[in-house]
């Protein structure tokens, strides 16, 4: 194929951007003809020095990569994000200008410049469709959960046009929905946070249907994981490409302590709990989560983080002293099988030997970390998508234990530690048929990747298809 560019438009969150710029690396090492530009959308509620330092990390490896890797962060937006609309509106200038930029830049080069291909669309800024319409390039949606939820997306959007479903009344409902992408019914009590807003709803559809308007949509998904929910995807073309994950941190250099620790257990006896980077509990609920570890004797290592001190910041902290949470006694009670710590290196984490399990949120991501590296998990969603993640990893694929799959962290419900006990004894139990499963789909996570793989020749596909839309302009 001749050179040609690609424009990425990630949602300005940390998880969004990470695996944007892992999808474009896996398109950049599997042909060395391709180009592609990340335009950073600049929240002024986000974390542009997070942002900041991750891309400086990435233009400081010396990987060939970052050569073909280049990143425009634009102009900050000074109003805070009241919705989706009206920043989207204020967004579409600065992006317009960037990608006519990069446009000049190919006509004024003295060789032939790899021509612009497509905008690659977060599943959150459609509205950026506009945009690459106006210009007359074609767009594709990047979807960073899996393919049964899009599905899903898909299907609740198509339902409430058409038959007027309201899945706020749906909440907490024993009614069942039979959705496509799903081989079982599906109730309302794990209806997804993120369709219970109800203000948010008309953008959430109005993005939705713009999936449509796409030449293709790209899942961080596999055939093997998600076969039923890929099939039952029909128009536009789906692309699973994944696991596209960052597995490349060890922890050592940055958190050497916990990493020293994790060597001296023995191998698959600890229990590892996080709840991502945006996931707490409440002073109550980390109470009953303690007794809970404690009196299943298992090892633990606990990312404890203290929840925003208001709704409106979303990033969370590490406790000063954890005891102030804690009950009387417990980091004494346990000191000889638990550590507490605060941030946690997730993947240097599960990639250990002494990780058996994994209590987690259910964020996609945080799965696919867990599949790639063998480790079985027990289902505690907290918000977003999650709660739609769990009943997949449970009900669906069977690869997962409960503790309280339809759990909200705004509902004020108290997970007691009975419950919490009998899960993380569950996830534990040698030789259980999930951890069996659980390792076999590692095995083929990493198969799907390699050459012939099936993500492997979806990603072919997807730039086959790329090509013949460019040689259609």
């Amino acid at each position: 194929m001749e050179k040609a560019q690609l424009v990425f438009i990630p949602w300005p969150r940390m998880g969004h951007l990470v695996s944007a710029v892992e999808f474009a690396k896996l398109l950049l090492t599997h042909d060395h003809r391709l180009s592609i530009t990340v335009l950073v959308l600049n929240l002024s509620s986000g974390n542009p020095s997070q942002f900041h330092s991750y891309i400086e990390s990435l233009q400081a490896s010396s990987s060939t990569i970052p050569n073909r890797l280049q990143f425009i962060v634009l102009p900050k937006d000074e109003l805070e994000l009241l919705d989706f609309v009206s920043f989207f509106e204020r967004q579409k200038p600065h992006v317009k200008e960037a990608v006519l930029k990069i446009t000049q830049s190919e006509l004024a080069a003295d060789s032939p410049a790899p021509r612009l291909a497509g905008f690659i669309i977060d599943m959150f800024c459609t509205p950026m469709i506009d945009v690459a319409n106006d210009l007359g390039f074609p767009s594709y949606i990047f979807v960073t959960s899996g393919a049964a939820f899009l599905g899903f997306m898909l299907y609740v959007q198509k339902i409430h046009d058409e038959e007027k479903f309201d899945p706020v009344e749906f909440k907490n409902s024993d009614a069942e929905l039979r959705v496509p992408s799903l081989v079982n019914s599906f109730t309302g009590r794990v209806m997804p946070s993120a369709m219970l807003i109800r203000e948010l709803l008309p953008t959430l559809f109005d993005s939705i249907r713009r999936f449509q308007e796409a030449k293709g949509i790209v899942v961080n998904t596999f055939l093997e994981l998600e076969s039923y929910a890929i099939e039952s995807l029909i128009m536009p073309p789906i692309y699973p490409v994944g696991p596209i994950l960052d597995v490349s941190s060890d922890g050592r250099n940055t958190h050497p302590e916990i990493m020293k620790w994790l060597d001296e257990q023995p191998p698959s006896s600890v229990v590892f709990i996080c709840f991502g980077s945006n996931g707490s509990l409440e002073k109550d609920q980390v109470k009953e989560l303690a007794y809970a570890l404690e009196h299943s004797g298992y090892r633990f290592l606990w990312s404890l983080r203290h929840p925003p001190p208001s709704a409106a910041e979303a990033s969370l902290s590490d406790y000063e002293n954890p005891q102030e949470v804690l009950p009387e006694g417990f980091l004494d009670r346990t000191a000889r099988i638990g550590k507490v710590i605060g941030w946690a290196p997730q993947v240097a984490v599960l990639a250990h030997p002494a990780v058996g399990g994994f209590v987690s949120h259910c964020g996609w991501n945080s799965l696919l970390e867990s599949i790639w590296f063998g480790v079985a998990v027990a289902a505690w969603p907290i918000y977003a998508e999650q709660q739609f993640n769990a009943f997949e990893m449970v009900i669906e694929l069977g690869l997962s234990v409960e503790i309280k799959m339809d759990y909200r962290n705004d509902s004020g419900e108290i997970v007691k530690c009975d419950e919490i006990e009998r899960g993380i004894k569950c996830l534990m139990e040698d030789d259980s048929e999930k951890k069996k499963k659980v390792k076999e789909m590692s095995e083929k996570s990493r198969m799907a990747l390699r050459n012939g793989g099936s993500s492997y020749l979806s990603l072919g596909k997807f730039l086959k298809d790329v090509v013949d839309n460019l040689n259609k302009m």
